[in-house]
């Protein structure tokens, strides 16, 4: 009787099993109207309402509309109408999934139970990695991530993974990660790692990255796991693709003033010379601003220029200029990403009041040797990445100038005849993959410049940087980088106007950095950074040697000056609710000025002069002579009222240890540095700033008002008629200075479209005040006074528009105000001789400027079999010829004091590039 009742209970269940499977084969039903839509849109409204899941390449479908009404119609049927006029084929196998495809090809790198599976999982879960499968079988799988647990009561679970490109290999730094259903996304970081939160089950996640596709994977999310992804690079024109997250970047950011430019935006600015630059694109940004034209010195916020922290990849770059501002350090070609912080920078960064300019360098990518660069009127360049072996990258990028006919254009004054000027820079990157835990890095970078505005004297400066990266991924919540790097700057002057007074003057820096960054993230709502960095800092401030033997020049060498400072710090991203996320940290600092070194000893209470000094120290190497210590704290939050609309507000202190001696506006190649000493202090600043933000028409236009208040002590200003080079006894002539600078920055901008750009106005004040205590003079009789780069108003437009998708016209618009300037105001007899009286400091301003510069890029046709790719750019800088003044000086002609205006450019200065890639 047993073997019967089981016997009926076996066929029972097979029966069951047998319907079941019957019922679920039954093909799905269609309804709904799809009134001329993309075959995008059809997908999606499809896989929202079935079991379906499409696959397939984005450009094969990017011209199919789909115009059709469906009442319970089979999806096959829907497909033979849509497919009935193109070149297109699809498969619809068991599991549910639509293989859309070209009639002539079919991805045949599928194994042979791929369409057999009647379980996914069965045949899928391989090793989730893409770089290890063929493309075609990576965008069609089925990705099982992490293990079921029958224990397991949790309803979430957390994917991670590495984002890198298809072609260059590298890490894709800013990519989106998101599903569609909550809007849950993700960001990828500097080493294209991200870590997103989702319900476990099914989802379809979309990866979304500027300059590459738009693609998507299917994953069953089961527990925790990983999955890392490559995306293709979009050379094939295509149309808009909006992606609401990144449009949204602006009010879900936490920070205050950071300003992220591409590569591919600055290409678009119109430049002198036509030259992608990285300098004079963040200039296009309110609150930042120069001194003068053609100066590559820029002020942040109402700070002075050595007031900016400068990085390339992690080396700190003191001169960014080429051939006197022209032109930046930095090549573009080499150049991936460019990130400014204005208002506030992460605990991570320290040692500058005003800002971060953090310029991230590209690596070599993985496939194959790849080559770009670019002919100019001035100068050439090229660079060239590529593989070594199997898991080694290079990129080796070089520039360099070859003519000096621009000199001749911007002064045709006679005794520049003899003037010439020629610079080069290179970098060398290096990067070696041990496993996908350990990366290490070699980050190189040289530049030279010489000119000469007469044969007998030859100026010449030059930056030498490297550094080792150790990048080590703990596991996917912990990642490390160790960096050991060496900084070098120096100038130096060479005189020969004869040979008894031929000379050679010089200046160096040297810099050596171990730095210890860690990123943990915590949980879902706290994100860690810490660690360590240390400078040794070796200043040669400055000596002066005969050239020849028959030299009379006495030589004259200032003291060497070292330091040491160590940093300790921990900031943390507190993501409070869904409205309110908070950054917080606090950097602490220890720095040490060290010998060999002497020190004069003043009287107390009287001002520092060769008369007031007392007495003598003398220090032996690495001696402490002073130290100094203090913590830097750094607060931001942001608060979300609506979708488009929030709200941010931050505070953070700032110490600055180095100083630099400049009596111009502009950062020149004979600036010299000053470490901290007994007498001069190290700079403070505090800056309190509040932002509001909104996004119209659903985000296509971005708006922003940010007001800020700075507060800074131990500023250095000058004494009347102070010597900064080759002073031993510099604390004589210096003034501890207090300074304030306040402002509002007003932007409008609409990111994407045909007609894209910005508008913003920024209204700004720095002032200086000699601080109560200094007893050797009082600037102005003690009151507030502007500094050099004082510009109250200063309004910006950048417009480009894209003729077709080969071409667009670039406008940018300049006005600003003059900025200050001391000028005579009387003269008079004195002991028989004519002396000039001068105005109050920064009394009165030099004329408004004004600045309209043009540019046309052409791109050649975007087939993708092609030896190389070409692209024109051209334009005029100053469209206007409008002579904007530099400078005004004063000269006595005939006894008689004469006032010039001094312009750079004076006329529309006309630029062609040709630019290639392959």
């Amino acid at each position: 009787m047993k073997r019967y009742l089981r016997l009926i209970l076996l066929v029972y269940f097979s029966l069951v099993s047998l319907l079941s499977q019957a019922q679920d084969q039954k093909p799905e039903k269609i309804t709904g109207l799809f009134p001329g839509i993309s075959f995008s849109r059809f997908v999606n409204a499809v896989e929202d309402e079935t079991g379906y899941r499409f696959y397939f390449k984005k450009e094969d479908v990017d011209q199919v509309i789909v115009s059709a009404s469906a009442s319970e119609n089979e999806l096959s049927d829907l497909l033979d109408l849509i497919f009935d006029k193109t070149d297109l084929k699809y498969t619809i196998d068991a599991n549910k999934r639509v293989f859309i495809h070209r009639k002539d090809h079919f991805p045949t790198a599928l194994s042979s139970s791929y369409f057999q599976s009647q379980n996914p999982e069965d045949s899928l879960n391989f090793v989730n990695d893409e770089r290890y499968l063929d493309r075609a079988y990576a965008n069609n799988k089925l990705w099982v991530i992490g293990e079921k647990s029958s224990s397991d009561q949790v309803a979430t679970a957390t994917l991670t993974g590495k984002i890198i490109g298809l072609k260059s290999g590298e890490p894709v730094f800013g990519a989106v990660v998101f599903e569609r259903k909550d809007f849950t996304r993700a960001v990828t970081d500097e080493n294209g790692r991200f870590s997103i939160t989702l319900p476990k089950g099914r989802h379809t996640i979309f990866i979304q990255h500027l300059g590459q596709f738009q693609e998507q994977r299917q994953i069953d999310l089961k527990g925790n796991g990983s999955l890392n992804l490559q995306i293709d690079e979009s050379i094939v024109s295509l149309d808009e693709v909006v992606v609401s997250s990144d449009r949204l970047s602006n009010i879900n950011r936490t920070e205050m003033g950071v300003e992220v430019l591409s590569i591919e935006s600055m290409k678009k600015l119109p430049s002198v010379m036509g030259e992608v630059d990285v300098i004079k694109s963040i200039l296009t940004l309110p609150g930042v601003k120069t001194v003068g034209e053609s100066s590559v010195g820029f002020n942040v916020r109402g700070g002075a220029a050595d007031q900016n922290l400068i990085l390339l990849n992690q080396s700190t770059i003191y001169n960014p200029s080429h051939l006197f501002g022209f032109f930046s350090s930095f090549n573009g070609d080499m150049v991936d990403q460019v990130e400014l912080h204005k208002a506030g920078m992460p605990a991570k960064y320290g040692g500058r009041l005003s800002s971060v300019l953090d310029v991230e360098g590209q690596f070599g990518n993985q496939e194959k040797l790849h080559g770009k660069g670019g002919i100019g009127l001035m100068t050439s360049r090229l660079t060239l990445d590529g593989p070594i072996g199997e898991n080694t990258t290079f990129l080796a990028s070089g520039r360099t100038t070859y003519s000096n006919w621009l000199l001749d254009m911007v002064n045709e004054r006679s005794d520049l005849n003899a003037a010439g000027a020629s610079f080069y820079d290179l970098n060398l990157n290096v990067k070696h993959y041990f496993n996908d835990k350990n990366e290490l890095s070699l980050s190189s970078y040289w530049s030279q410049d010489e000119f000469n505005f007469e044969e007998d004297t030859l100026f010449n400066y030059s930056n030498r940087n490297f550094n080792l990266n150790w990048t080590h991924y703990y596991n996917d919540q912990l990642e490390s980088n160790i960096i050991l790097g060496y900084d070098h700057y120096q100038f130096g002057i060479e005189g020969s106007e004869n040979e008894l007074n031929a000379f050679d003057f010089g200046f160096d820096i040297n810099q050596l950095n171990l730095k210890a960054h860690f990123d943990y993230e915590y949980n879902d709502k706290h994100t860690l950074q810490f660690g360590m960095d240390n400078i040794f800092y070796r200043l040669n401030p400055g000596e002066m040697q005969p050239k020849n033997e028959s030299s009379i020049i006495i030589p004259t060498i200032v003291n060497e000056e070292r330091a040491l400072e160590t940093a300790l710090f921990i900031g943390d991203r507190f993501e409070i609710n869904d409205k309110l996320t908070a950054d917080y940290g606090v950097r602490y600092v220890l720095y040490y000025f060290l010998g060999p070194n002497q020190m004069n000893e003043y009287a107390p209470d009287l001002p520092k002069s060769d008369a007031t000094v007392i007495g003598q120290n003398s220090f032996d190497k690495n001696e402490v002579i002073q130290t100094y210590s203090a913590p830097e704290f750094r607060v931001s939050a942001r608060y979300i009222i609506d979708n488009f609309t929030s709200v941010k507000a931050g505070f953070h202190t700032n110490r600055q240890y180095i100083h630099l001696l400049s009596n111009t506006s502009a950062a020149t190649p004979t600036d010299t540095w000053k470490l901290s000493d007994p007498f001069i202090k190290p700079q403070q600043g505090n800056q309190i700033s509040l932002g509001f933000y909104k996004n119209l028409q659903q985000g296509l236009i971005e708006t922003s008002v940010e007001v800020y208040y700075r507060d800074l002590k131990n500023l250095i200003d000058y004494r009347s008629g102070a010597e900064l080079l080759l002073n031993n006894e510099i604390e004589q002539d210096v003034l501890n200075t207090d300074g304030r600078a306040y402002g509002a920055e007003f932007m409008i901008k609409k990111p994407t479209g045909k007609l894209s750009g910005w508008l913003s106005y920024t209204y700004s004040r720095s002032q200086l005040m000699t601080s109560s205590g200094e007893l050797a003079e009082q600037v102005n009789n003690g009151s507030w006074y502007p500094s050099n780069f004082d510009q109250p108003h200063d309004v910006m437009l950048v417009a480009n528009y894209e003729l077709s998708k080969r071409a667009n016209v670039s406008v940018n618009t300049n006005y600003s105000t003059g900025r200050p300037v001391t000028l005579p105001v009387a003269k008079f007899n004195y002991n028989g001789s004519e002396q000039v009286y001068f105005s109050d400091r920064n009394a009165y301003r030099i004329p408004d400027y004004f600045r309209v510069d043009l540019s046309l890029n052409l791109e050649g046709n975007h087939k993708i079999e092609k030896l190389a790719h070409a692209s024109w750019s051209l334009g005029v800088y100053n469209l206007l010829g409008r002579s904007n003044p530099y400078s005004v000086y004063y000269t006595p002609v005939n006894g008689i004091l004469q006032g010039y205006k001094l312009s750079i450019f004076a006329n529309p200065i006309p630029f062609i590039t040709y630019n290639f890639k392959f």
